[in-house]
């Protein structure tokens, strides 16, 4: 009787909600800790290990073991004593790819013969070919030996961090001082083109246009006189180590980003270099193929679109909303609208693709170069995919949903509000503009943050509309007009797609599918939490006005 009792108040019902809620949160929770685990563990300093397989000696990381069926190795050729049901096998990063042509090997365990871990191994991390291993032997300065032995070492790393100091002022030229250059003759061209098609190009100004183009390639072949020596500079010295077949490789310092013992450190240079190597993988361009540096354009562009998206979609989602609730007529053209739009909530974010490729790019687009840009045809300026119109597509795919939320909050306002309001002397507007939407800001921010939990996650549409595997530059820089909504951009979405299932070296790219699946998601938490925290400050501001 009394289970009945309990059973009819609905208190167990109260219980399997609250176990349901803790249920997905702490597999929510489990997730992050895999992604976390999987994706930053990659950038601590693995123990370098030498051993003996089959008479060879190699030298690698330990990256993975697994237990692999017997039956399976007797099926790939391997000899495995008939009472084993398992066999242990452990991936090895060896590096060395330019000699090797692989940076992973699988071993069997079995065969893995007298393991040490020497304490002067070293690992060059490269700008191509991935990670090198082995030992170090000379430093050079343009071939002369200039250490050997237990001075190398030191020698070594003052030399790197002049080679990299080098490679910041190359590319601060390349990049900021010719690229300004780049630009400035690339609008004097096309000022002189716009001139030309409109026959005003007199005497004067084209006398006028180059010499000014004379003073920029004058500057510009200063600063290629800069870059000649800075290169000479940058290819001075080398270095030579023996790998692990004791050959000598001798590789030029301009080819390695840094070199570290991981054997000889403690636990505290291992932080340290661990949390370098993070604040290098959020802060720092991608390099070989995505699987090595890191993914701060692709953390840019995710954010940038997000916020344009938002800042499009909220008005002409708050106007749709506000004419249905206030203005419109309340019949069955009002409903069929209604229903229009929560059908569109449901369509596969890909059609969205194939109509903002349609529309905005081609149609759009192509007539904005032919009015705007007839200067620079037959190349697009916004006739092809960028950044606006990315933001624009997955405005209009989130539009419904910023429309219901904003609605169902209009909805939930007394209907004695507005008419106390009007009775005061105010106009219809100024109800709306004063009263209603302060009081209905709340849902509008929870319809901005359902758009942008949804928008920063697509990828699909996206690769039809402006994002793109490598982009040269940010969309924005120092050059005029600062935001270049025209320029193709990277994302977090579809970057995990590209590493994940496009990469030539799929162990490399594993952990860093991880790490950024990671800072996708804490990048739409962060986003998300913005607005949560701006939408209870406005809902603690007119409760009272609720009550």
């Amino acid at each position: 009787m009394n289970f009945l009792k309990w059973y009819r108040s609905g208190e167990p019902w109260i219980w399997l909600s609250a176990l349901t809620v803790a249920i997905s949160v702490f597999m929510v929770a489990a997730l992050l800790i895999l992604l976390a685990v999987r994706g930053f563990g990659h950038f601590w300093p693995g123990e370098v290990v030498t051993f003996n397989y089959h008479g060879q000696r190699l030298i690698g990381e330990l990256t993975q073991v697994e237990q692999v069926p017997a039956q399976r190795m007797r099926e790939a050729g391997v000899e495995v004593d008939a009472s084993q049901e398992l066999v242990e096998r452990r991936l090895i990063k060896v590096g060395n790819r330019d000699q090797s042509g692989l940076d992973f090997q699988w071993y069997l365990a079995r065969d893995m013969k007298a393991s040490t871990s020497p304490a002067d191994i070293i690992v060059l991390e490269r700008r191509e070919w991935g990670n090198f291993y082995g030992y170090l032997r000379t430093v050079k300065e343009q071939g002369k030996v200039v250490a050997s032995g237990g001075k190398a070492w030191g020698e070594l790393q003052q030399r790197l961090e002049r080679v990299n100091e080098l490679h910041k002022r190359i590319r601060s030229i390349e990049t900021s001082d010719i690229g300004k250059i780049n630009n400035q003759l690339e609008r004097l061209r096309l000022k002189q083109r716009a001139l030309e098609l409109d026959d005003a190009l007199t005497a004067e100004k084209l006398q006028a246009m180059d010499a000014e183009k004379v003073t920029l390639k004058q500057h510009y072949s200063v600063l290629e006189a800069q870059l000649g020596k800075l290169y000479q500079a940058i290819a001075r010295d080398q270095l030579v180590a023996e790998i692990s077949d004791g050959r000598q490789i001798e590789i030029p310092l301009q080819k390695v980003v840094q070199a570290y013992q991981p054997n000889r450190m403690n636990v505290g240079q291992k932080l340290l270099f661990y949390f370098a190597k993070v604040w290098e993988f959020v802060s720092d361009e991608p390099r070989e193929a995505n699987t090595e540096g890191g993914i701060f354009p692709a953390i840019f562009g995710t954010v940038m679109m997000v916020l344009i998206m938002s800042l499009m979609v909220t008005p002409f989602g708050v106007i749709a909303a506000v004419y249905l609730r206030e203005y419109a007529k309340q019949g069955a053209v009002t409903r069929t609208i209604r229903i229009a739009v929560n059908n569109l909530a449901g369509v596969p974010s890909i059609v969205y693709g194939v109509f903002g490729l349609g529309f905005f790019i081609y149609f759009l687009g192509g007539n904005i170069d032919k009015l705007f840009f007839p200067e620079a045809l037959p190349a697009p300026t916004f006739g092809t995919p960028g950044l606006l119109w990315a933001s624009l597509t997955l405005a209009i795919l989130t539009l419904p949903v910023v429309i219901v939320a904003t609605e169902e909050g209009l909805a939930r306002i007394p209907q004695s509000i507005r008419e106390g309001s009007l009775a005061l002397g105010a106009t219809k507007i100024e109800t709306l503009w004063r009263t209603v939407l302060p009081m209905a800001s709340p849902s509008i921010m929870t319809g901005m943050i359902l758009a942008i939990a949804r928008a920063a996650g697509e990828v699909a549409p996206l690769m039809l509309v402006g994002v793109v595997k490598l982009a040269p530059a940010l969309p924005v820089d120092g050059a005029f007009p600062f935001l270049h909504l025209d320029r193709k951009f990277m994302h977090l979405g579809f970057h995990i797609y590209d590493v994940g299932f496009q990469s030539p070296n799929v162990e490399a790219a594993r952990p860093l599918v991880f790490a950024t699946a990671l800072l996708l998601v804490l990048v739409i938490l962060v986003l998300n939490c913005a607005a949560i925290v701006i939408r209870n400050r406005l809902r603690e501001r007119y409760r009272a006005l609720e009550m």
